[in-house]
């Protein structure tokens, strides 16, 4: 339930934890802070602005029953199953302009550690003989996904000397639409998934999608566990075809002794994509910029939900 807008009159503020306040630095005058980590009843019924921990799932947005509030900010980029866990009268902004570097940078890893064979020579314990392995630079690279994410990775690519093809949910002047994917994928060595889970997107990533990549291509997935279907990977690297890099997976995470786990052509990571030291500032500039809008009376950025 929203407050009314109160410009220049004062802001109630909840911060989930101290590293962010400390992040936040001095606030202006008026600005009241309050620790709120959404583990129990809120601090009070009325705080314009509430900042959620960064905790997997959304179970914990249910606390805001019954709290009057103008703006919630996540800090998580995806909002898949918030709708359903956030109550009536809520405003919700996702952390866009957060992740996106920190998730570009671990895709780019993934992806040089197995071109170059990294896993291989972590793998053996000891002395390894050279061998020979695929570049990065030369191939064509298919990047899935026009956000924030898509275009940070893209940037990151254009010194390794890649030929770049960039596909969306629509075509537009230098980016193919998602309707070309069967002519563009027989053509593409690499491919980089980066688009949000949405209804559309859930299992983009199956196994009609796969057949068509050529022998040996590699797909580095860093959007959401959903957007692949897990069973048409376990076939297709079980089989040896393709390679997979995967930051997310279905279930998530995997069970011990999963198969995927043991596929010398799989390399994972835990959904680490946004879990570096970059994320505290810019969720810090986030909450500061928010902070300034709601004392101007402006409206919030980022915001994808109202309840």
């Amino acid at each position: 339930m929203n407050a009314p807008a109160r410009a220049g009159t004062g802001l109630r503020v909840s911060l989930p934890d101290e590293r962010l306040a400390q992040a936040l630095g001095d606030v202006p005058p008026g600005v009241e802070l309050l620790r709120w980590d959404m583990t129990g009843p809120a601090p009070a019924e009325d705080i314009d602005l509430v900042v959620v921990p960064y905790v997997p799932g959304n179970e914990h947005l249910r606390r805001l029953a019954g709290v009057r509030t103008r703006l919630v900010q996540a800090q998580y980029l995806g909002y898949d199953g918030v709708a359903e866990a956030l109550p009536p009268g809520q405003v919700y902004a996702n952390a866009r302009g957060v992740h996106e570097t920190s998730t570009a940078e671990l895709a780019l890893a993934l992806l040089l550690a197995a071109q170059r064979g990294i896993p291989d020579y972590v793998r053996a314990g000891g002395p390894i003989a050279p061998d020979w392995y695929p570049s990065l630079a030369d191939r064509r690279v298919l990047v899935l996904g026009q956000g924030g994410v898509g275009r940070a990775v893209e940037a990151r690519l254009a010194p390794f000397e890649v030929e770049l093809v960039r596909v969306a949910r629509t075509a537009r002047e230098g980016v193919h639409g998602i309707a070309e994917l069967p002519e563009l994928l027989p053509t593409c060595e690499v491919v980089i998934v980066g688009v949000p889970l949405t209804e559309d997107t859930v299992h983009l990533v199956d196994a009609a999608l796969l057949a068509a990549l050529p022998d040996g291509a590699i797909v580095v997935n860093v959007a959401r566990g959903r957007v692949a279907d897990t069973a048409a990977i376990v076939r297709e690297a079980s089989a040896g075809r393709l390679r997979f890099a995967l930051d997310v997976t279905d279930p998530e995470p995997l069970p011990a002794g999963h198969e995927l786990f043991r596929l010398p052509n799989v390399l994972i990571s835990p959904h680490a994509g946004g879990m570096s030291s970059a994320m505290l500032p810019r969720v810090a500039r986030l909450v500061r910029r928010q902070l300034d809008l709601l004392l101007a009376g402006a409206e919030p950025v980022n915001v994808v939900l109202r309840s």
